[in-house]
């Protein structure tokens, strides 16, 4: 059987495997009547938002369908079929986080009553339904590629190193634009609609009222709720899905550049990524078995913390070892190089200072991207964690009020990409030392082979955070909220950690896209020398700041619709405050849907348009300035916004248990809470709103970028690069040791190697 049949059957193991959590997670107790209630209204108003989302999306799905299909038609290096691909991408896309949303919905308050029993209860059904949306995301994204990669080659009839595979790819690229491009506005959308619910809450119910979150006296709080899902589910799970496909994706475009003698006729470096992106799933399943604590545990958040550790570094390792197995059973023991080393095609002399792709430069550059990702979610933590010195700044600086709490969150933030961006610039030296550009994309690609597990752990934070607010409107006994508390807390810190990792990947994809960009556009690169270049990488670093702009007004103005509402109805609705008046919820629910959708058309069609227009009016030099800065900017904006965000929100729930400040103890209610209040509402569209769509936003403009690089290529005039033959061993020696038979090599059959003595 052909290796490549096995990347599906991949995929159709994850969904099984989610099919038989969910019907787990459906059977156990859902609490009692009032639970269900309130859990009911929260699924509502989660369904409502996605219906209405996927309503506008589906025209927009419709139009870029028609002109992606239009294009291809008229370039024969692709061709009508990747609308079909755009389409099943979105599709896909869509489903991840529809069923992120189902799953989350029903296990909040099976939660929130598993909390009446034990932590260790509340626990496995909170990272249950959370490994169902990790594996849900991850089966699907491997089935699409996988599918699609063997239908498409079957249909092209491609084989390796042909016109039809590079056909072949570029079609794929459609999978990976339809799955960002609905990511993208699922994230912007999904980010609004929470952040607007929540700052109206606490604005009005905390700071205003003085009433704890999750009260069911504000009307805002099952808004709140809902935007938990709508924004941490649902645009989570289509986010990751979309950097998990353009992971793999980007790799592969890299992969067809190959020339590479192996027992799988040539394509090992394009069913690479897949394979490994496969057998991550099969030990993400695997490491879900680790997380667990004793039903006796100590009911403290280091208990839970260890447990989620247990998991995530048993699918680190075990992937980190099954990959290293198969890059040395499937790619050939010889050298192999991409085809823009040769010097000219059809001969076998390379370019000075070429890296070669061998079997244990391929496994370094994995090893690289498994530390990277690590580094970047310690380093996070550390930045964002309660107790850490970056927090305790911040506590320490709410004594003084408002204004110096909101300026120690910035100074953190922008502290914070210190260390990670140094690691970053470590990854792709050491990757690209590894293997070339194709190790950085295959770095990558390692980094995200867990991606189901990160998922499984990112996805459980917000099921506990909607169970606890659950269990505060059901009035369940306070020991119920102590546990869903501390799952929360933990869920805090791993979700801050899951966006460092997010940003990383991001980043290494992004250059790992530019170069497949770089390669299909056919240009020999991208030189700042020239003016024109020069002002698209002034232009592509501007987009993330007017991206941002426009996400955090959009929260803000979404905000002050859920303050005014919020205020009228504590002021019309007689008895509310006193627990006899029942609020009109479902009227703050229709202000966060009705703006989210609204706004969120704005900002991503910027990050869509932008990079078209730019290659079609300036060419393909020009918008690979553009992609260098929006990338270089992008990922910074990310870490700042996300880190500073992190940070003001774990010194807010530092309060909670009590904070020491200059001798003096502090808790909920007092000046300097108050303050960390502020700090945290300004955080919240920094850290759920703008902050995690900057991954997004660079990849998703690389990739539209890719997708008409072959069109600019025919318009621009630029030469088809044909398949180079691969160099033998000894003519790599030859060229690139033996001065004296490069001579004789320059003399017998390419002049153009004078220039480079």
């Amino acid at each position: 059987m052909n290796i490549v049949y096995l990347v599906p059957c991949f995929g159709l193991l994850a969904l099984l495997f989610t099919a038989i959590r969910s019907a787990w997670v459906s059977r156990q107790d859902a609490g009692n009547e009032k639970m269900k209630e309130i859990a009911q209204h929260i699924a509502e108003g989660a369904m409502a938002f996605l219906k209405a989302e996927y309503k506008i999306l589906t025209y927009f799905v419709i139009i870029a369908a028609l002109l992606l299909g239009y294009m291809g038609a008229t370039n024969h290096n692709s061709d009508w079929i990747i609308s079909i691909a755009f389409v099943i991408g979105a599709v896909f896309s869509a489903t991840a986080g529809f069923i992120g949303m189902k799953i989350a919905t029903k296990a909040n308050v099976r939660t929130a009553q598993a909390a009446r029993t034990s932590l260790s209860n509340a626990l496995k059904v909170s990272f249950t339904g959370g490994s169902v949306m990790g594996m849900g995301v991850a089966g699907l994204a491997v089935l699409g590629l996988g599918g699609l990669f063997i239908l498409l080659r079957a249909y092209f009839g491609a084989s390796a190193n042909s016109e039809e595979m590079i056909k072949t790819i570029e079609v794929l690229t459609g999978f990976s634009l339809g799955a960002e491009s609905i990511a993208l506005f699922a994230r912007v959308g999904g980010g609004i609609y929470t952040k607007a619910a929540d700052v109206g809450a606490d604005l009005v119910g905390k700071v205003e009222a003085g009433i704890p979150e999750d009260d069911p006296r504000n009307p805002a709080t099952i808004a709140d709720n809902v935007g938990d899902n709508v924004g941490d589910v649902a645009g989570m799970g289509a986010d990751l899905f979309g950097s998990y496909v353009a992971t793999v994706l980007a790799t592969m475009v890299l992969g067809s550049e190959v020339t590479s003698h192996d027992n799988f006729g040539g394509v090992a470096p394009i069913i690479l990524p897949m394979l490994i992106a496969g057998i991550g799933i099969v030990f993400s399943i695997i490491a879900t078995f680790f997380v667990r604590i004793s039903e006796s545990a100590a009911l403290n958040t280091s208990v839970v913390q260890k447990a989620l550790n247990m998991g995530n570094w048993g699918s680190i390792v075990l992937s980190a070892i099954a990959s290293a197995a198969l890059v040395y059973y499937i790619l050939p023991a010889e050298a192999i190089y991409l085809k823009r080393d040769y010097v000219e095609d059809g001969t076998g002399a390379l370019r000075e200072n070429v890296k070669a792709i061998t079997q244990n430069g391929v496994v370094g550059a994995i090893f690289v991207g498994l530390a990277v990702g690590t580094l970047m979610s310690i380093i996070t933590e550390y930045y964002t964690a309660m107790g850490k010195r970056p927090v305790l700044s911040i506590i320490r600086q709410s004594s003084t009020g408002h204004a110096t709490n909101v300026i120690a969150g910035l100074a953190v933030g922008m502290e914070s990409t210190l260390l990670p961006i140094i690691v970053l610039a470590a990854g792709i030296y050491g990757s690209y030392a590894c293997a070339g550009l194709y190790g950085v994309a295959i770095a990558a690609a390692g980094m995200m082979a867990t991606t189901a597990m990160q998922l499984a752990i990112d996805a459980f934070g917000p099921i506990a955070d909607n169970a606890g607010g659950i269990a505060e409107m059901s009035e369940l006994p306070k020991e119920v909220r102590e546990k869903t508390d501390i799952l929360d807390a933990v869920g805090n810190t791993t979700a801050a950690t899951g966006k460092g990792f997010a940003i990383a990947s991001a980043a290494l994809t992004a250059l790992a896209l530019f170069a497949a960009f770089v390669g299909v556009a056919r240009i020999s690169g991208i030189d700042i020398y020239h003016a024109d270049v020069l002002a698209g990488l002034f232009i592509g670093a501007m987009i993330p700041f007017i991206f941002s702009s426009l996400a955090i007004r959009a929260v803000g103005e979404a905000a002050m619709s859920m303050v005014e509402e919020v205020r009228r109805q504590f002021k019309e609705i007689p008895g509310i405050m006193e627990g006899t008046g029942k609020p009109e919820y479902d009227k703050c629910v229709a202000i966060s849907t009705q703006a989210s959708i609204k706004k969120m058309m704005l900002p991503g069609s910027i990050a869509i348009l932008s990079p078209i227009l730019v290659g079609f009016i300036f060419g393909p030099e020009v918008l690979g300035g553009f992609l260098a800065g929006a990338t270089v900017s992008g990922v910074l904006m990310g870490m700042f916004q996300n880190n500073a965000g992190g940070a003001w929100d774990n010194a807010k729930k530092s309060f909670e248990k009590g904070v020491e400040i200059k001798g003096e103890i502090y808790y909920k209610k007092s000046e300097p809470h108050k303050a960390s209040v502020t700090g945290d509402t300004v955080g919240d569209p920094f850290k759920d709103t703008s902050g995690p769509s900057m991954n997004i936003l660079i990849k998703l403009m690389s990739i539209v970028s890719l997708v008409i690089a072959p069109t600019l290529a025919e318009i621009h005039g630029k030469t088809t690069v044909v398949a180079a033959k691969k160099a033998t061993p000894t003519e790599q020696v030859a060229h690139t040791h033996t001065q004296a038979q490069t001579e004789t090599q320059e003399t017998a059959k390419t002049p153009v190697l004078a220039n480079n003595q």
